[in-house]
């Protein structure tokens, strides 16, 4: 009787778990088969220019990323995509939060003394997804903070390999190529000496530049040269530990590249690195791709969706260490002085390279001229993946699945430029995209190649410029015309309008900039392969005495 009835109760619980899969597969009454949760790599380029992606300019016959070509082949290549910002720490933290800075709080960069990061009001993408029972996982550069609950893994990643800002914001033992050249740290025993800033000028030495994984320093000066293969292996080893789980995943991987100092993938003491340097930019950008590539063959079969960007346009005051902004040269600034790519509101200075890539799901070979920004990418992200947005603040990305999936054009009608850094107050909405008008209220140009800053100068009446006719922003609409008219007066409706919603907008955080030379990060000293930066030689001489 015993034995009989164990076998009952075994055939029983056999039945529940042959239902159970049933339900997990299928739609519970629709007959539907449920599909499993898409996993998402973000891949965010730094400093890199919209021209510097062969297929956005095929004239010029280059050969320096075929596997972001063939991802655009295969996928979906955005032309009119634009970094929230055109500096670092402010683009990445709108990417993250779907929110312009003036709402998240963060309006320009942290830095290596930085106390504090992204607002800890703030709710970032990967904290959803994780929520949601994704993995989640950073590698590359931060730069929202690194001290404490500001580190990547108390804002929502599972795990974090990488530099916690610039990779120029250190120095290291030996510098890659920049302009001016950087000195290598100078050690004395365990500790970099390096207490004022290099005299080249532009090379922050007094901090020796870190590797972090999840809270620990691992190395301490790195070593840019062996970063790439340092961020592929573990990159790919996230991507087979998920799939082994059968989990979805959120991997973002903020990389180096193209920010200076480049590491091109060759030793530093090869004859090619002694080689004139133009090349090093070109070797910079062919490795970038190559480890997109990787990327890309490890999840084309785990229903993975990757979306590649930049966080800004190219330093053109580095030279040939910087990258092209193809047509979008911002000839009236150029042409008065001045650069006009990163840290301005010109084109080449948010109008970043774009693909986004999902096998079976997006369709091979479009292009869509829609207007979208970084800021769309939260949105985006948590609707494919089932993801209810936060309702108790204000977003300003918008939901592009249907120009993503759909072949649909449909984008902003509006899209603010934030002055990162050029000219002006940090955060001002310094221009304002009204379908193919671009208008200014303020323009001035970052530092050039050779030299030169364009002066910072106001618009009333605005500077507007039709984008479709003139790319370049060279000459702009006569303000006797109706046309200039009737955009002027739709883009101050709508300044206004944005305004006045962040003014009255309750969640809006305001980001500590305060700094203090206790928050450099500084490895474990006692670790002999570990450096840092030093107190004042006094104080060493003490701690000796003792």
């Amino acid at each position: 009787m015993g034995e009989a009835l164990n076998q009952l109760l075994l055939s029983k619980v056999l039945l529940c778990g042959l239902l159970l899969h049933t339900v997990s597969q299928r739609g519970l009454g629709t007959g539907e088969t449920v599909e499993k949760k898409p996993s998402f790599i973000i891949i965010l380029a730094d400093d890199i220019g919209w021209g510097d992606l062969d297929v956005n300019q095929p004239e010029k016959k280059t050969n320096n990323t075929p596997n972001l070509n063939l991802m655009a082949q295969q996928g979906l290549r955005l032309t009119d995509f634009h970094s929230p910002a055109s500096t670092c720490s402010p683009s990445r933290a709108a990417i993250l939060t779907g929110r312009y800075g003036l709402r998240n709080g963060v309006i320009h960069n942290f830095g290596v003394n930085s106390v504090a990061g992204l607002p800890l009001s703030e709710i970032t993408l990967p904290q959803l997804l994780q929520q949601a029972g994704y993995y989640t996982a950073m590698i590359g550069k931060w730069h929202l903070g690194h001290n404490g609950p500001y580190s990547p893994t108390n804002r929502g990643f599972d795990y974090y390999l990488g530099i916690p800002y610039s990779n120029d914001m250190g120095c290291t033992d030996t510098p890659g190529y920049n302009l001016p050249p950087c000195a290598p740290c100078v050690s004395a025993g365990p500790e970099v000496i390096r207490l004022r800033r290099s005299v080249h000028g532009g090379c922050y030495s007094e901090v020796g530049l870190p590797l972090v994984e999840n809270s620990s320093i691992v190395e301490q000066p790195l070593d840019l040269w062996t970063l790439t293969e340092k961020y592929k292996s573990a990159a790919l080893k996230i991507v087979h530990s998920a799939r082994a789980r059968g989990q979805p995943y959120l991997l973002y991987v903020a990389l180096a590249h193209m920010h200076v100092p480049l590491a091109p993938p060759f030793s530093p003491d090869t004859p090619a690195a002694r080689s004139p340097s133009d090349g090093a930019y070109t070797a910079s950008l062919r490795d970038l791709d190559g480890l997109i590539g990787a990327l890309k063959t490890a999840s084309d079969n785990d229903n993975t969706l990757i979306w590649f960007t930049g966080d800004n346009g190219p330093w053109e005051q580095k030279c040939q260490y910087a990258g092209s902004v193809g047509p979008f040269t911002g000839k009236w600034q150029t042409n008065k002085g001045g650069g006009s790519a990163k840290q301005t509101t010109w084109e080449g200075g948010h109008r970043v390279p774009t693909v986004v890539y999902w096998p079976g799901r997006i369709p091979a070979n479009t292009t869509s001229s829609a207007l979208l920004s970084g800021m769309d990418i939260f949105p985006t992200v948590l609707s494919l993946a089932g993801v209810t947005p936060p309702s108790d603040r204000r977003l300003d990305g918008i939901d592009a699945t249907n120009v993503v999936l759909q072949r649909q054009h449909t984008s902003r009608d509006f899209l603010f430029h934030p002055n990162s850094g050029a000219a002006g107050r940090f955060g001002d909405l310094e221009a304002v995209r009204a379908g193919k008008y671009k208008a200014f209220y303020i323009t001035g140009g970052a530092e050039a190649c050779g030299g030169g800053k364009g002066e910072q100068q106001l618009h009333d009446p605005l500077l507007i410029f039709d984008l479709e006719r003139d790319e370049a922003e060279e000459t702009p609409l006569r303000l006797d015309t109706p046309e200039y008219e009737l955009v002027a007066r739709r883009v101050a409706r709508e300044r206004e309008e944005l305004l006045w919603d962040i003014a009255t907008d309750k969640s809006v955080s305001t980001a500590d900039y305060s700094t203090d030379k206790s928050a450099a990060p500084c490895c474990d000293k006692t670790q002999a392969v570990c450096r840092c930066y030093t107190v004042p030689r006094e104080d060493i001489k003490t701690r000796r005495k003792h």
